[in-house]
């Protein structure tokens, strides 16, 4: 069947299964392979994506779901052709230690972001949750947390 998704500001027409995971849809029909393949139960938050500005995980929403939605990945966060104060943070404070799990835990700090620009320690451990860090740089990322927010108030 042939779908129309907005990705990233851009059309995108695939012949897909409407039960297909968006993720895959990303990744195998699109080409955007900053997000990761995890978990496939939305436990572990690596193929996190924001749809309509909502931070998701796409292993486990159909592609269905989200037609004539405006869905957003790492590739696409950027504003204006310049990193998102996320990105600009998790560089600044080298928060990453192996990555694999940093894609999505950008998106889910952009999103809260997006909706508590100065989140307490408790509302970022919180909003962050759902995100897993093999590495266990929690700490680090709740600094870049932070440092997204200071930077975002400066722009």
């Amino acid at each position: 069947m042939e779908i129309t998704l907005t990705v990233n500001g851009a059309t995108h027409r695939v012949d897909i299964e409407p039960e297909t995971p968006l993720l895959w849809v990303l990744r195998d029909s699109i080409g955007l392979t900053g997000t990761k393949y995890g978990c496939g139960i939305a436990a572990c938050g690596a193929c996190t994506v924001h749809v309509d500005g909502q931070s998701i995980k796409s292993c486990s929403i159909p592609v269905s779901a989200v037609v004539g939605k405006q869905i957003t990945t790492i590739e696409g966060l950027g504003l204006g052709g310049k990193p998102h104060p996320v990105q600009v943070a998790w560089t600044e404070l080298s928060v990453p230690q192996c990555g694999y799990c940093q894609s999505g835990q950008i998106m889910a700090a952009a999103a809260l972001l997006a909706s508590r620009p100065k989140p307490t320690d408790s509302e970022i451990d919180a909003a962050m949750s759902g995100n897993l860090c093999r590495c266990g740089t929690y700490l680090r990322i709740r600094s870049g947390i932070r440092r997204a927010s200071e930077l975002a108030e400066r722009t």
